[in-house]
């Protein structure tokens, strides 16, 4: 594998990789990233051709919202035929929302869209930042006999890239920062790569990109937990304009069996908003009717979210929504794997 002669586009949208510590004031500044090979020599090694877009207003991740999806999806789309890869320099506490919905959003991807960041400035003495930003430039470049062996949205921490719908950010301290707690690595980083090809999304042919750039924000993450009311519930279901609400159940989707419950969710579902059932576990899978806890769940026509994480099952709520689906189909094809997520 090599990345002889691949064009990477680094789209820098904000978040803690991009920022370096003024050593005499002791003040975080933003990093020149068109500086990048004078401040990281080590990436003249990699054989490629680097190019840096950044926001013209740098985003804190806790900032991140669909419109700013959708400014990182045009970018990707303006710039596709001109790059092999590209990497999304990102903050680390919503990058999994971030990539799961740009994996939904770009159909028909046959490149590498790599996100990554780093707990501690790059500048920082003991930053993991510079080995999270080249390794991620060499998976965004990498290419076997001249075709590229990533094609699909990934996200890399810590020597590991994962599917990006796949991940959560489980830790705010370590630099293992990010699991993928229902499907194996893509790739391991060690002395070489470690690509294991078998979990790749297959590659495609030749497709055209469609990026798909309309979101329903009108919806709502509900966990559940004992104590909750039928006040709370119905409150959240009688907001104006809902349309979906991802519920996260215990264990393998398991709910109360109580009749307000019951009621409360079946009055909601009759009104048109979708309930999406996911696992507020870790990880495993939604198994509706397993038990009894949530037979009436699978009754009612409450989509089973199987093993989806939150934050892939919110993002491709909120773009089916806007998608031209009859309601007796939507179940059907929210419960449908669109870009390897289930």
């Amino acid at each position: 594998m090599e990345t002889n002669n691949s064009k990477v586009l680094l789209i820098y949208t904000g978040g803690t990789i991009g920022m370096i510590k003024d050593y005499q004031t002791g003040a975080l500044r933003a990093f020149e990233f068109d500086n990048l090979y004078k401040r990281i020599p080590e990436l003249s090694h990699l054989d490629c051709e680097i190019s840096v877009h950044s926001f013209e207003k740098v985003i804190d991740s806790s900032d991140m919202n669909p419109q700013h999806w959708i400014e990182i999806a045009e970018v990707i789309e303006r710039e596709y035929n001109h790059y092999d890869g590209f990497v999304v320099l990102h903050g680390s506490d919503t990058m999994s929302y971030s990539a799961s919905a740009l994996s939904f959003m770009l159909q028909g991807l046959t490149k590498p869209v790599i996100f990554t960041g780093s707990q501690l400035p790059i500048g920082d003495l003991r930053t993991d930042a510079k080995e999270n930003l080249i390794t991620s430039i060499q998976l965004a470049a990498l290419k076997e006999n001249g075709e590229l062996v990533i094609q699909e949205v990934g996200l890399y921490f810590e020597y590991k890239l994962y599917r990006g719908n796949r991940t959560t950010k489980i830790n705010a301290e370590h630099f293992q920062a990010f699991a993928s707690l229902n499907y194996p690595l893509l790739v391991e980083s060690g002395v070489h790569l470690k690509v294991m090809k078998e979990n790749l999304l297959p590659r495609k042919q030749k497709q055209h990109l469609e990026v798909w750039k309309d979101f329903e924000t009108n919806v709502a993450i509900i966990k559940m937990f004992p104590g909750i009311t039928a006040p709370i519930l119905n409150g959240i279901f009688n907001i104006p304009n809902l349309k979906g609400v991802v519920l996260e159940t215990y264990g393998s989707g398991n709910a109360p069996t109580d009749a307000w419950f019951v009621e409360s969710l079946q009055s909601a579902i009759h009104k048109g908003i979708y309930i999406v059932n996911v696992t507020q576990c870790s990880g495993g899978s939604v198994m509706m009717g397993k038990y009894e806890a949530s037979e009436a769940l699978k009754k009612m026509g409450v989509i089973d979210g199987k093993d989806l994480t939150t934050e892939s099952a919110i993002t491709k709520l909120m773009l089916l929504l806007k998608k031209n689906i009859s309601h007796k189909l939507f179940k059907i094809k929210f419960e449908e794997n669109i870009a390897g997520e289930i």
